[in-house]
């Protein structure tokens, strides 16, 4: 039911029994699973959610590289 939905940014679970916890966030379709706490987000990785919650990541060194448009060019000599 918790992935029955269009959107997957983040996710909480609340619960006591640690197994429990880590199965449950394993089978989230979110971009971030917070367990027992709210908003510890980690600045090491990048933020961002899957499905309809926006696109691409930012912060964090991968998540720069999504707001990075590569080109390649090469001049013959």
């Amino acid at each position: 039911m918790a992935n029955d939905t269009p959107y997957g940014l983040g996710s909480y679970v609340f619960t006591t029994d640690p197994e429990q916890a880590q199965r449950v966030a394993n089978q989230l379709e979110a971009g971030m699973v917070f367990v027992n706490l709210v908003g510890a987000d980690e600045p090491g990785l990048p933020f961002g959610g899957v499905k309809r919650s926006g696109f691409g990541r930012e912060l964090g060194r991968y998540g720069a590289d999504e707001f990075v448009n590569r080109k390649l060019i090469r001049i013959a000599g």
